[in-house]
């Protein structure tokens, strides 16, 4: 790519990420460590400076930082929030060169080969790098070198630029573990008395291959630039995101549906392309006086039809107060879910997606999460036999499995009056006087001893199908050890 070009690369290390990312949020004087569990104790995870000073360390015990340090601050470490952020400032550094990528957890590499002097030369963009860095409360090391695990090294046990095609002579004081080898391998080497890169240099390299396998010497080579070494580019994640500046205001709820309706086919597009669908989506609509209103929409299932979504913003849009005119549309999906293609045919999906289109227009008004569906479980408990989901984030059951029937209505069992283990002639349930028609059972439901259900306590249950002359169809259950009869349903 660079014909004639030495190659240079910056590596950036990031020693106190985790802290430096929670003190920007929120300042702390003093102490402050980010703790984590690990090896089933709470340790150490990440601290400041003024932690480092008073003697703490990485991977000691939290209780043993409070001892030595009893006005600590801790936070639980986020791994994941700690990496997006690594990701944000990954996408930061593009300002400096094109090819930027991760390094572990805590660092980036840059193949700046060709760029350092758009900024003045190398040290002039290493020293805007940290100015950069250090007024974002960010700790940065930094190295640049021919290679990238020079680079490292330098990033990591001693800051600076390496001089072009002179990494042996730079690396040859630092200590063995510059190399980027594992811990051991490293404890290993010095224990045979290679304790820097330059040592190791000097050793006979067969021995040492025999002895820890091609691993060391690849790291070694890559390091002096015997072997390549490539910086692959940090892949940015889809942005599903679209935007219309207007050249002249508008307000009628017809344009603003219009405008929509464009950002709609053109988001639509995009999501097709990955292969993805849309869960929730914002519209913001930017007014002439620097105003702002946003609507938002959540959907029964992932989609990236324009015809079907755009109805869906209609109410939201009407309530909206455009003052003065709106000049600008952006429309974003806020969370995205997957959706492959998949072969239809002219029976195929039909009933389902009408489903899905009233889910999602009347969670507009009382929320996805107040439709509720019924789904069974794996329970021979009548109380146990289903769950309560919400439509929008479950599927409907194939059917429920049950030998004999039960009831549509289900309620917390009532007592009636009768005696004997037959259900009574004659009873009374909510104020209605009842006569038993035709009855049919018993079935008999023993309670599941693995689990403590105080409304099992009275041990076993007989349950019939009740028939009455005025044609209620009811559930009755009676308890053997504790003799009573209960109603419990009702059948439709």
């Amino acid at each position: 790519m660079f014909d004639g070009m030495q190659r240079r690369v910056a590596s950036l290390w990031f020693p106190r990420l985790a802290s430096d990312r929670v003190l920007r949020r929120c300042p702390v004087d003093g102490p402050f460590a980010v703790t984590l569990e690990q090896k089933n104790a709470n340790r150490i995870y990440c601290l400041n400076a003024v932690a480092i000073q008073q003697g703490l360390h990485s991977d000691m015990t939290y209780a043993d930082a409070r001892a030595f340090c009893p006005d600590l601050q801790s936070c639980v470490a986020e791994p994941e929030q700690d990496q997006r952020f690594l990701r944000l400032l990954c996408r930061w550094a593009t300002r400096y060169c094109p090819w930027v990528g991760l390094e572990g957890n805590d660092g980036l590499v840059m193949d700046v080969t060709g760029s350092a002097h758009l900024f003045g030369g190398e040290n002039a963009m290493l020293a805007d790098m940290r100015s950069r860095l250090m007024r974002a409360g960010l700790l940065v090391q930094v190295g640049l070198a021919d290679t990238r695990g020079a680079a490292w090294a330098l990033a990591h046990y001693q800051e600076g630029i390496a001089p072009r095609g002179k990494m042996l002579a730079t690396l040859r004081a630092l200590p063995i573990a510059a190399l980027r080898i594992d811990e051991q391998m490293s404890i290993t080497l010095q224990r045979l008395g290679l304790r820097s890169i330059g040592d190791l240099v000097q050793a006979p390299r067969a021995p040492l291959n025999r002895r820890f396998g091609p691993a060391l010497l690849r790291r070694l080579d890559q390091a002096l630039g015997e072997l390549p070494e490539e910086v692959s580019p940090q892949v940015a994640p889809p942005h599903y995101a679209v935007r219309m500046t207007l050249p002249e205001p508008i307000g009628l709820i017809s344009d603003v549906m219009a405008g929509a309706e464009r950002l709609l086919v053109q988001l639509c597009a995009k999501l097709k392309r990955q292969e993805t669908g849309a869960r929730q989506l914002r519209l913001t609509l930017h007014r002439v006086d620097q105003g702002q209103q946003q609507v938002e929409l959540r959907l029964a299932r992932p989609l990236r039809d324009a015809g079907r979504i755009l109805p869906l913003f209609e109410r939201g849009l009407a309530e909206v107060d455009a003052g003065f005119g709106i000049d600008m549309l952006r429309l974003e999906a806020t969370q995205v879910e997957p959706l492959p293609a998949q072969q239809i045919s002219h029976v195929s999906g039909c009933g389902k997606d009408k489903l899905d289109d009233l889910i999602s227009r009347l969670g507009t008004r009382i929320g996805l999460e107040n439709i509720q569906r019924f789904l069974p479980a794996d329970s021979h408990i009548p109380e146990r036999s289903f769950i309560i989901a919400p439509a929008a984030y479950s599927e409907p059951a194939n059917g429920w499995s049950c030998a004999r029937p039960r009831p549509i209505c289900l309620f917390p069992p009532e007592p009636i009056s009768g005696q004997g283990t037959h259900p009574p002639k004659h009873f009374r349930w909510r104020r209605m006087a009842l006569t038993t028609g035709r009855a049919t059972g018993p079935e008999r439901i023993a309670p599941e001893w693995w689990l403590d259900d105080e409304k099992w306590h009275s041990g076993l249950r007989d349950y019939w199908r009740v028939e009455t002359t005025l044609g209620r169809r009811l559930w009755l259950f009676y308890t053997p050890q504790n003799p009573g009869w209960f109603v419990q349903g009702e059948f439709a």
